[in-house]
């Protein structure tokens, strides 16, 4: 899988979030008449297609696209670091780290609520 699209309020506000923020790249922002073509990367995986919402049914899915659940998963190799980065910019972090047999985790939302998942996997 090579992109996921994700439904934003603005394109200028998501890049920030998730550039400055979460420490994506962004891979590519071009004009497409009243459009723009924006992808950010977290590297290594697949990236996210940020698409302003145009109508009334897409604004209402912002924030809620997976029905409240996790949807995102977000691997780093240093939690610690990634964690006290993304706190230090603002990111709500919904629970305080913990340790699972998979690895460290603590879920948060992005700028618009949908969960995600810091996970620092754990060493095989």
């Amino acid at each position: 899988m090579g992109l996921v699209t994700l439904v934003v309020r603005s394109y200028d506000e998501a890049i920030r979030f998730y550039v400055d923020g979460l420490g994506f790249t962004l891979v590519e922002d071009t004009p497409q008449g009243d459009k723009r073509w924006v992808v950010v990367s977290a590297g290594g995986g697949a990236s996210l297609l940020l698409a302003e919402a145009t109508s009334a049914k897409q604004e209402a899915r912002i924030g809620d696209q997976t029905g409240g659940r996790v949807g995102f998963f977000l691997t780093t190799d240093d939690f610690d670091r990634d964690h006290a980065r993304m706190t230090e910019f603002g990111v709500k972090f919904l629970e305080t780290p913990r340790e699972e047999v998979y690895g460290k985790v603590a879920v948060f939302e992005d700028l618009y609520g949908n969960r995600w998942d810091l996970l620092q996997p754990a060493r095989a």
